[in-house]
């Protein structure tokens, strides 16, 4: 059978947190750069769980989340946090859909399924191959 070692593992995992990382820093870009505007009308998505206030700053958090986390998902940078704040939003995503009555293919299914894939992230870690780690052992090794 087919032995895979360590370390393809960790390459494998590399390459779909690097992947998912720059594909939600692009969803996130035109997001970011939206403006005041367009974060308010993101924002506004968190009516739907009885936030009303202040749907600026939850629009753009929702823009930073997908383009910060997404390059910082890339590096292996503050990776639990931004996984989850990931999760986070896909999950606001998918009850704004389900709130509109969008159908279910593409609509909702797809922030459901990428809110799992950046909660498994979350727990997973950012494993080998990220600058937490080099941050860590930099620490570490200096006390």
């Amino acid at each position: 059978m087919f032995n895979i070692t360590n370390t393809f593992r960790e390459f494998g995992y590399l390459i779909i947190r690097v992947g998912l990382g720059f594909m939600i820093m692009l969803h996130g870009y035109p997001k970011i750069m939206g403006g005041p505007e367009l974060w308010a009308n993101l924002g506004g998505a968190m009516g739907n769980l009885g936030i009303t206030f202040a749907p600026v700053f939850w629009g753009f958090m929702a823009a930073f989340a997908e383009f910060f986390g997404g390059i910082f998902l890339m590096l292996g940078l503050f990776h639990r946090i931004s996984a989850l704040l990931l999760a986070f939003t896909m999950f606001v995503a998918a009850v704004m859909h389900i709130a509109n009555g969008d159908s279910f293919i593409p609509q909702i299914a797809y922030p459901i399924e990428l809110g799992i894939v950046f909660l498994g992230l979350f727990f997973m870690g950012p494993r080998k191959w990220a600058l937490d780690n080099m941050i860590n052992s930099k620490i570490l090794s200096s006390r």
